[in-house]
């Protein structure tokens, strides 16, 4: 059999390359040389899940009905979960029958979406830089995307106004995220208000990206879309227990707002996949009923590594200013250096990884992204490899 003859999908082609896949054969390279690797790169939160949800989830593990396939749409229970943290929250009342679907992971529900909604050749807005999943789902559904520049002049918030009237008349839907990944941007109220009025006016679809829902710090407290008036009736918000509870490798989340757009989401994944194991199902209800207290000793640790790493960088002649919410730092590389160069010499000279910027869109160059995944003794580590290599200082 030729397979030369066997070529792949076109859509395939259409995709930038993944620098995270990148990252990841460089730092198993640099592993195989027994480098002492300190990964900033991901968002991949270190330590254990909660004590609650482990049990949560050995004791499901024990139960034989948990080991058979699960609804297409999620536990009741869990969808029941997901309704109360909502209400708790924000204020905000959904069916748990049709306003809240189980996902596995928000990455796959942003993806699969965008199978669901868009045709070849529609139009999607998408911020730049933005979380990949955001313009690559469209990507592979065969859409249009029509970038939409965020500047740090404006706070890397979307400027609704330099949309051209023509693309706002043919835009299918629209993708926003804040808190901002990776800026670490975040979005008063009133901007949540002027992108639903902008929605109704010409009919677009939102779809929001709350995964740092509770990663705030400083007394920010973020807005979820569906707390504005409206915003159910045109959009949909995903979230993801990765972050906040250490479950990135559970591969679990979820998307509430408006019942036609998740049951459109729904009858998608019927024909993809079965959902998600019964007993992470009963594991994430433990952790959306987890206390405050938690909570707030996650923010806590982002928020001392966040004051640590600000100052100790700016010691080092870095321009930075902490975030407000999210796990990252979202950093200048010196001038007239690019953000992948920057990126790589970093890990050549100090074998610590960053992301650079034009991983999440071409106006992402010229910042890279450090995650918060580590202790502070670690994050000293860092700054004393940075300290000895003195080419990183931004001055």
């Amino acid at each position: 059999m030729n397979l030369d003859r066997i070529s792949r999908a076109k859509r395939l082609h259409q995709l930038p390359p993944y620098v995270f896949a990148r990252l990841d054969e460089l730092k198993a390279n640099a592993r195989e040389r027994g480098l002492d690797l300190i990964d900033l790169g991901m968002g991949n939160p270190d330590g254990a899940a909660p004590q609650p949800v482990i049990d949560a989830a050995v004791s499901a593990l024990q139960n034989p009905r948990n080991h058979g396939y699960p609804p297409f749409e999620g536990t009741a229970s869990f969808r029941t979960a997901i309704a109360n943290w909502y209400y708790r929250s924000y204020g905000v009342e959904l069916n748990p029958e049709r306003e809240a679907l189980p996902l596995i992971g928000s990455k796959e529900g942003l993806t699969h979406l965008a199978l669901a909604y868009v045709d070849p050749g529609d139009i999607v807005l998408v911020p730049t830089p933005a979380y990949p999943a955001h313009f690559r789902g469209p990507l592979i559904a065969g859409g249009e995307i029509y970038p939409l520049q965020l500047q740090a002049e404006r706070d890397w918030l979307i400027d609704l106004d330099a949309i051209p009237e023509d693309i706002a008349q043919k835009a299918k839907i629209l993708y926003f995220n804040y808190p901002n990944n990776p800026t670490t941007a975040t979005a008063p109220p009133e901007f949540f208000e002027e992108i639903v009025a902008f929605a109704y006016h010409y009919d677009i679809m939102l779809v929001h990206d709350l995964c740092y829902a509770e990663l705030a710090f400083d007394g920010y407290q973020p807005t979820s879309l569906l707390e504005i008036p409206g915003a159910k009736e045109i959009g949909v918000e995903f979230h993801t227990l990765s972050k906040t509870y250490n479950m990135a490798g559970w591969r679990v989340g979820f998307v509430v707002g408006n019942s036609d757009i998740i049951q459109g989401l729904r009858t998608l994944k019927t024909n993809l996949d079965y959902g998600i194991f019964s007993a992470i199902q009963k594991a994430a209800e433990t952790a959306l009923q987890l206390p405050d207290t938690y909570i707030k000793q996650v923010q806590q640790r982002y928020s001392q590594r966040r004051d640590f790493l600000v100052n100790g960088l700016r010691e080092l002649g870095w321009e930075i200013e902490p975030s407000e919410a999210t796990m990252y730092l979202w950093v200048k590389v010196p001038p007239g250096t690019s953000s992948t160069d920057f990126a790589l010499d970093v890990f050549k000279n100090t074998a610590v990884v960053v992301t650079p910027g034009n991983a999440f869109g071409e106006a992402g160059e010229g910042y890279v992204r450090i995650s918060l995944i580590a202790e502070c003794d670690r994050l000293g580590e860092v700054l004393r490899r940075f300290k000895q290599a003195e080419i990183f200082y931004n001055k």
